[in-house]
């Protein structure tokens, strides 16, 4: 197999392994969304632990990188937070597909804080997914756009924290920035997990554990598809998350997205073919 379909299929698998954590934590019912965020996370800090031991690496980075790695861990969480609040109050395919307005939002924030240039069909891709995030949101200013909004600002700090990896690059083991964040959610949650903690049964912690598993698998399946091939090369199949939650959606939690929610994939979908053909011919010139 070339290296490029391995890195397509790991990015499919990564993509699968995403779509059943949200499928499990929407599944985990009325729990605090921190709550899910702490099980979700203590999972993936004992596979990465068991990482950074096997291969016999620093557990929390460079002394140089601190900066990088708290700013990035911070975000992360916030982020993640409110993913998982837009989990629970939407339906599932909305909510992952507002999340995946992050890459849009990175090239933004790409520009603002590390001076890349943004190019004139990067801009166009950004307002066309704009105009599809408004057909999910279907905007009407009341109380009930809140998990709208809120899976909007996930994206937002999803972003900023994407923007923040860019800049420690190959600076740190893969695997030791995902144990420094999934240790840093484990702890920064721990004393609002304690407030705010509401009694599980067992169905629920089995599925928040599980939950824990497949979002390790996404993980992992994406950071090692990257070095298989270059992102713009197959970024791309990483959107079939939002085709497996559709999926899980109907399947499993039985609720189907409406028309305008559809038709607001659809054109995010194009602008992000847009810009993965755009990069692609981008590319080749160069």
């Amino acid at each position: 197999m070339k290296d490029r379909n391995k890195g397509i299929l790991l990015l499919l698998i990564s993509a699968f392994g995403f779509s059943v954590m949200a499928a499990f934590v929407k599944l985990s019912g009325d729990l605090p969304a921190i709550q899910k965020t702490w099980f979700r996370n203590i999972i993936s800090a004992v596979i990465s632990f068991g990482f950074v031991m096997y291969y016999k690496e620093s557990m929390f980075g460079k002394k140089e990188n601190q900066k990088f790695l708290l700013l990035r861990s911070a975000m992360g969480t916030i982020g993640m937070v409110l993913f998982f609040y837009s989990i629970d109050e939407l339906v599932l395919s909305d909510a992952d597909m507002l999340n995946k307005l992050s890459p849009f939002l990175t090239i933004i924030f790409s520009a603002i804080f590390l001076k890349e240039r943004i190019l004139p069909f990067q801009m166009i891709a950004i307002v066309v997914a704009f105009v599809g995030t408004l057909f999910i949101i279907q905007p009407q200013f009341s109380i009930d756009i809140l998990p709208y909004l809120g899976g909007v600002l996930g994206a937002v700090f999803a972003a900023g924290a994407y923007t923040v990896l860019r800049v420690l690059g190959d600076k740190e083991k893969y695997y030791t920035v995902v144990f420094y964040f999934s240790f840093f959610t484990t702890m920064a949650l721990l004393p609002f997990l304690i407030i705010f903690y509401e009694p599980m049964s067992v169905k629920q912690l089995i599925y928040l554990l599980l939950a824990g598993v497949f979002a390790t698998v996404g993980q992992f399946g994406i950071t090692i598809a990257y070095k298989f091939a270059p992102a713009k090369e197959i970024s791309i199949f990483f959107y079939s998350t939002v085709v497996f939650s559709t999926l899980l959606s109907i399947i499993v939690i039985n609720q189907v997205p409406d028309l305008m929610s559809i038709i607001g994939y659809i054109i995010i979908f194009a602008a992000l073919l847009y810009m993965y053909l755009k990069n692609n011919q981008l590319d080749k010139e160069n």
